[in-house]
């Protein structure tokens, strides 16, 4: 293959660039297969924090460390060809100050091969996503519902509703402002998140929002029918591999009981065989 006919990912200049046209796509990922498997189909891949309870039972995303985000991000990084990375930064990694936020930004972009780095927080975090974009860690910002702060905002709550629509308005136009490429809106009112795609120049990309939203994200165990401790409204189930699964790994306990597995084309001979 030539220099000229490699393919290459979208950088954050091109997703930003992508405002208004047709709708971005993008899931979370955490290994190599998945990665694989989504790479032709998806505009982003995301290593999300939601890895701490997707794959390693946690309760919330508050438990997620820096180690657990350069694994997965390395792992899903192997993966791609076409789509373009970003890393979430975990709670506790970004929060005291820019310096900090930069510190392990650039981990994550380094040990990862990451194009960008995801972060909560709106107006609060304004200072700290102007500090990493004039030190090329492109950043996409997360705001409405953040799962990291579950505790200040009495759970996984709707935001934006009432006289916090101005609050929830307020952080998308901080955090274009302060120099991010790309805002996630999660589960606020359909029509706040038409609002705030309107109102900003840069993508706004969905999870329990609207369709109108510049593009789309869920969990790709969530739409595969993978993890099902619950499920939220917004995660529509596009299969139940899950469930398949489960049938599967039963049908196989099974046979191995009856000792109808292996049978004779899973074992080998004395002898090669002759053809």
């Amino acid at each position: 293959m030539s220099a000229s006919a490699r393919i290459t990912a979208p950088t954050p200049s091109d997703i930003r660039a992508r405002k208004g046209g047709d709708p971005l796509v993008s899931l979370t990922a955490y290994t190599t297969p998945m990665a694989q498997m989504m790479d032709d189909h998806v505009d982003i891949v995301l290593v999300g924090d939601s890895v701490g309870m997707v794959l390693h039972g946690l309760p919330d995303t508050l438990g997620v460390t820096m180690d657990m985000m350069c694994l997965h991000g390395a792992a899903v990084k192997r993966g791609l060809a076409r789509a373009m990375m970003v890393v979430d930064m975990p709670f506790g990694s970004y929060e005291e100050s820019p310096e900090q936020a930069f510190r392990n930004a650039a981990r994550l972009m380094r040990e990862t091969g990451a194009a960008a780095v995801k972060l909560e927080g709106g107006v609060a975090m304004a200072d700290t996503i102007r500090f990493l974009t004039a030190r090329s860690i492109p950043v996409m910002a997360h705001i409405g519902l953040t799962p990291q702060a579950i505790n200040t905002l009495g759970g996984y709550k709707v935001q934006g509703r009432g006289e916090d629509r101005d609050r929830v308005l307020d952080d998308a136009k901080a955090v274009e402002k302060a120099g991010a490429f790309a805002v996630v809106l999660e589960k606020v009112p359909a029509s706040l998140a038409d609002d705030i795609t309107d109102q900003v120049a840069i993508p706004t990309i969905g999870i329990g929002a609207s369709a109108g939203c510049d593009g789309q994200i869920l969990v790709v165990d969530d739409m595969l029918g993978l993890f099902t401790a619950f499920k939220p409204k917004f995660a529509k189930r596009y299969a139940t591999l899950g469930a398949d699964g489960g049938a599967a790994i039963a049908a196989y306990a099974t046979e191995v009981r009856a000792r109808s597995f292996p049978a004779p084309e899973h074992v080998f001979a004395d002898e090669v065989p002759t053809t």
